[in-house]
């Protein structure tokens, strides 16, 4: 796999999948194996997972294998509430608040953040640049002076933002994770809101996208920002905001000033009656 370009992620996940297959079954036995998955109490997207690990590693072990025929089930994303995101934020220590409030302003991929270098922060006009991963694009992501200024208050060790670099990647970001599932799963049970535990890395991207989405209606600026090199990738946030609702927020602009701020809060433009311009939001 690493011959083939695979990611250390990748192959780490993959490595683990197959020692727990081979705790339960034979792992070198494939008709073994296709009896155990038959069986096993797990969804069919992860023994579609399953099955890609084993149909690499019997090639490389040169074993015929007959794959089963499992199928990947599409399931949209949990979308927490603003008020649960901002509840999690702020119970966490420094670095992870920081690192959260980053992954929620921006809709960076956690292992874009976790790459981070100080050189990639130009704090003096709050811009981040974003090195991708998984064939993203590069790109650049405003944030506030709030995130700005808890940035600057942090303590510059090392070249990377949140992590040394002389500990590999995946092994420093394993500990990171842990720690933040413990805090997690502390303030769920402090505030008896089990969704809280449903509130991974990945989700404060998915909730940035649903919420621009929501926005602006504008799906290729969604899959900019997002740094997705297919729109297919960027269709499923489509799904997760409902204009059902016939219920609008009229709003009348009379300068310049007040129309733009009215745009910059996700409001339409409408018509001109009396000079004035009318604008609406859904509600």
């Amino acid at each position: 796999m690493q011959r083939q370009g695979y990611r250390p992620a990748t192959i780490l996940g993959a490595v683990k999948t197959l020692k727990s297959v081979a705790k339960r079954t034979s792992l070198l036995s494939p008709e073994s194996v296709k009896d155990y998955l038959a069986k096993a109490t797990v969804s069919e997207t992860r023994k579609v997972k399953i099955v890609e690990d084993l149909t690499r590693l019997y090639a490389w072990k040169g074993i015929h294998f007959d794959k089963p025929n499992y199928r990947k089930v599409e399931r949209l994303p949990f979308i927490p509430l603003e008020l649960e995101v901002n509840q999690l934020i702020s119970a966490m220590g420094k670095k992870t608040t920081v690192f959260l409030q980053l992954l929620k302003e921006t809709g960076i991929r956690p292992g874009e953040a976790w790459d981070l270098r100080w050189t990639d922060l130009d704090l003096e006009r709050g811009v981040v640049n974003v090195t991708p991963e998984k064939n993203g694009n590069a790109r650049q992501q405003k944030i506030s002076p709030r995130l700005t200024a808890m940035i600057n208050a942090m303590h510059r060790k090392w070249p990377l933002v949140f992590r040394n670099p002389a500990i590999a990647k995946e092994n420093s970001m394993h500990v990171f994770r842990r720690n933040y599932i413990c805090q997690r799963r502390d303030l769920a049970d402090k505030i008896q809101n089990p969704r809280i535990n449903s509130i991974s890395f990945k989700t404060f991207r998915h909730f940035y996208a649903t919420l621009l989405y929501a926005k602006t209606r504008d799906l290729l600026l969604v899959k900019e920002r997002l740094g997705h090199r297919a729109i297919q990738n960027t269709l499923v946030y489509t799904h997760l905001v409902s204009w059902e609702s016939d219920d609008y927020v009229c709003k009348v602009a009379k300068t310049v000033d007040e129309a733009r701020a009215l745009v910059e809060s996700g409001f339409d433009y409408v018509t001109e009656v009396e000079g004035n311009k009318l604008f609406r939001k859904r509600k």
